[in-house]
């Protein structure tokens, strides 16, 4: 069950609130809809009661807040629009990351896919996704963690009556086993087919909150829907033989060629349009909106279109009897005799573009429409360690990103290796690592730390979980998978950079500056720490700003700013220095480590006394800082 109260959106300047003190309920068992026109404030509502979105009021999901429900993916199935994600990352992929993150079986994923119907296309990308296929992803998102209530913006949008069948379908589905849904929707006779409740939003406020038989007998109204190419001419008539007959006949224009007649039947416009010679092209029995969508024909524009009616026809009336027999009997019969049985002849704009999209899914229109929900599932309620860090594993491992980047990794690092022996001058710890003086970081150190930014900037540019909140980038648990990740991934990075680095000098020229350096220990754990501390240099930086740009821009300023500023803090003038720091530092771990430690932390005390590394530590500590706070501050608010 839903409880809305009060929901209230922030005004901008002096403009009115999208969403003002919308109160509702949407019970389990039953599709509730949010009926209203476009900016009418419903998606608003739904981001409100999410708590996507800032403002007043307040939601509960079977009595508790979102921000109380310890997984609120498990309770809440969300579709805000397309499906959010990578579009590189394929249909399987992408919820095989989901299941990792929600902590459900793997196996679900395929469960999900033969019930929307997508099982064909699980090797697709999500950029070549039509519509269809993308509404039915996203509502298998939705459904993955087996939730109790679906929250939905517009879902049949775009679709074609097929799909919205299905669709709808689906959702009665949950609701018959107990679940709640509510969605949103434009379209009156929509919302009375599929609803149970109709809560009506107009300009951000509540105007009625139905059940869908009162709704229906308030709201909607039968009506017949005309096309025809004299529009006028035809609005005139129906007009006329309306006050003639002093029958109550209302005329609407609804722009173009297409007329919406309430009060009368399909029989009697066609009967006046055949005894006119007047070209049909649709005549059906419709369910019309009685709210204020055109304007209905005034007596003075009768009389005139009346009037250029009866000259038309005084003019044209030869030409008329001539081709009725022929024309008119072929094209204007068969229009009335479709009107009678209540279907269209011709098809519309409208109509062709669904039809355009729903032969660009045809491959989905065999499905079942009735589908069954996939079977229920068991999670343990009991935090896991290890979901978070299966779900940055697929995540890093679903696009070839990273892949790409560590290919020009490499390849730009053995040219710049056998560039620099070329010409001499750079000593063979650079050269192995192709880090010439001119440049700020070695390629490796980039790579690394362009990788580290992608994790948390793909998380904001592609937010597949920001909706559902069951894993948010600022969960902890998050952060230290995408640090593991990126260490492993940047550590991996460094030591294939070097071997091949080293097999490619070898071949141009030889053994001689293959050869390992005596301090090959020292050397190896500050190259190890340079490229892993720019990963995580990435990694955070793209956390606190929400950028992979800015991610990357943090890893450049580290030897351009943060070097030059450490340097000239420690050259300048003070009474007393640093220096001979490790040699004191062993000295106060007299006790000898097993395996020799003493060395390694001997090792990683002179990494950081460097001022590259004392500059790298320094930022790190900074930008662990600046993203604990703001993790702080996102949850107090």
């Amino acid at each position: 069950m839903i409880q809305a109260f009060g929901l209230t959106s922030n005004s901008r300047k002096d403009l009115p609130p999208a969403v003002d003190d919308v109160s509702f309920e949407a019970h389990a068992g039953r599709v509730t809809v949010l009926l209203g026109a476009q900016g009418a404030g419903k998606t608003t509502a739904l981001r409100l009661m999410l708590e996507l979105q800032q403002g007043r009021g307040i939601t509960y999901f079977r009595g508790r807040p979102l921000h109380r429900i310890a997984y609120p993916s498990r309770e809440v199935g969300v579709l805000l629009g397309d499906v959010p994600g990578h579009p590189d990352r394929t249909v399987r992929g992408h919820l095989r990351m989901l299941c990792a993150a929600a902590g459900v079986p793997v196996r679900r994923a395929d469960e999900i896919l033969e019930v929307v119907g997508l099982v064909s296309l699980r090797d697709e990308r999500l950029a070549t996704l039509s519509r269809g296929m993308d509404r039915r992803l996203g509502l298998g998102c939705a459904l993955l963690p087996d939730p109790h209530t679906l929250v939905l913006d517009d879902p049949a949008d775009g679709l074609s009556a097929r799909e919205s069948q299905w669709l709808y379908g689906m959702l009665r589905a949950h609701s018959d086993q107990g679940g709640t849904v509510l969605f949103t929707t434009t379209d009156a006779k929509e919302a009375a087919r599929a609803a149970d409740r109709v809560v009506t939003l107009d300009k951000g406020r509540l105007v009625a909150d139905q059940e869908v038989g009162e709704f229906a007998r308030t709201r909607l109204r039968p009506r017949v829907a005309v096309r025809s190419p004299h529009a006028a001419r035809l609005a005139a008539l129906l007009a006329k033989e309306a006050r003639t007959t002093r029958r109550s006949v209302e005329v609407v224009r609804e722009g173009g060629n297409r007329l919406s007649v309430y009060g009368s039947t399909c029989a009697a416009v066609g009967e006046t349009a055949f005894r006119h010679g007047i070209l049909v092209h649709q005549l059906a029995d419709e369910i019309g909106d009685m709210g204020p969508v055109a304007e209905p024909l005034s007596p003075d524009a009768a009389d005139m279109a009346d009037m250029a009616d009866m000259a038309d026809t005084a003019d044209t009336a030869g030409a008329r009897q001539g081709a009725q027999s022929g024309d008119t009997e072929r094209e204007a019969a068969p229009s009335q005799a479709a009107g009678e049985a209540g279907t269209p002849t011709g098809t519309s704009e409208g109509d062709a573009h669904a039809q355009r999209r729903a032969r660009s899914s045809e491959n989905l229109e065999t499905a079942d429409p009735l589908s069954p929900l996939p079977p229920p599932i068991s999670v343990r309620s009991a935090p896991s360690p290890l979901r978070p860090l299966r779900y940055e594993l697929r995540r890093a491992a679903g696009i070839g990103t990273g892949f790409l980047t560590g290919a020009a990794v490499l390849v730009t690092s053995a040219l710049t290796a056998v560039l620099l022996a070329a010409f001499g001058h750079t000593s063979q710890p650079r050269l192995l690592a192709a880090w010439p003086r001119e440049l700020p970081l070695p390629p490796a150190a980039l790579g690394a730390g362009l990788l580290g930014a992608l994790a948390f900037g793909d998380e904001f540019r592609h937010p597949a979980l920001a909706a559902d909140r069951g894993t948010v980038p600022r969960r902890l648990g998050l952060l230290a998978a995408k640090l593991v990740v990126a260490a492993a991934t940047a550590l991996l990075l460094a030591v294939l950079t070097v071997g091949c680095d080293a097999e490619v000098l070898y071949l141009v020229y030889g053994r001689e500056l293959t050869e390992v350096p005596a301090d090959w220990l020292s050397l190896s754990a500050s190259w190890t720490g340079l490229v892993v501390g720019c990963a995580w240099a990435g990694v955070l930086a793209a956390g606190v700003f929400r950028s992979t740009t800015a991610g990357l821009a943090a890893v450049v300023a580290v030897p351009i700013l943060v070097v030059p500023l450490v340097q000239k803090v420690l050259e300048g003038p003070s009474v007393r220095t640093a220096a001979g720091f490790p040699a004191r530092l062993r000295e106060v771990f007299l006790l000898q480590w097993p395996f020799g430690g003493e060395r390694y932390l001997s090792a990683v005390a002179r990494v950081i006394a460097q001022p590259v590394g004392s500059a790298l530590a320094l930022s790190l500590t900074a930008l662990l800082s600046a993203y604990l706070l703001t993790t702080l501050r996102s949850r107090v608010r």
